[in-house]
């Protein structure tokens, strides 16, 4: 029996539904403020065990119907580019970007920038791998990039198990 993750912009929490089925399209109202329609999140399958690592991109608010659908025409896409080209490697992350309304960090933006200049990656990766890896390649929605740390506080997560209703 499927759990599913919805995110409430209002006021800024993921929250857990239970389905007692397969359900793609219920998307609830928010149990705390009441808003009409959460936003589906992309969340990972359950996984027994050891504890994993906590993700970076485990708190970004992305609509899943939206991921899926840039990650198909990205993969048609790849296909086509020549893997020699910076170019168009950098477009396609430009085109990630702009498909699901993530923005990209300060250092993603400049190295990207940098790519599409057409110089080597490689290069781009030795001088700027200390600052690529400090910070989050991608910031919040809705987030505007400077400000003191260019990133929004993470979602709150309401721990509470809620039931899904069908629409």
């Amino acid at each position: 029996m499927p759990i599913y993750e919805f995110y409430c912009r209002e006021c800024h929490t993921i929250f857990s539904f239970f389905s007692r089925s397969i359900d793609t399209t219920t998307c609830p109202a928010c149990p705390k403020c009441g808003v009409p329609r959460l936003t589906r999140q992309v969340s990972l399958f359950a996984v027994t065990g050891k504890a994993r690592e906590k993700s970076e991109m485990d708190d970004l608010p992305i609509d899943e119907s939206q991921m899926a659908k840039a990650m198909a025409v990205l993969e048609k896409e790849a296909d086509r580019i020549d893997e020699n080209d910076p170019r168009q490697a950098a477009g396609l992350m430009r085109k990630l970007s702009d498909m699901t309304g993530l923005q990209l960090g300060h250092g993603m933006e400049e190295a990207l920038a940098r790519m599409e200049r057409g110089e080597d990656p490689e290069a781009i990766e030795s001088e700027m791998g200390d600052l690529l890896e400090g910070e989050d390649p991608f910031l919040l929605q809705g987030k505007k990039k400077g400000g003191s740390s260019g990133r929004q506080k993470a979602p709150r997560r309401d721990e509470t198990l809620y039931d899904l209703k069908p629409e």
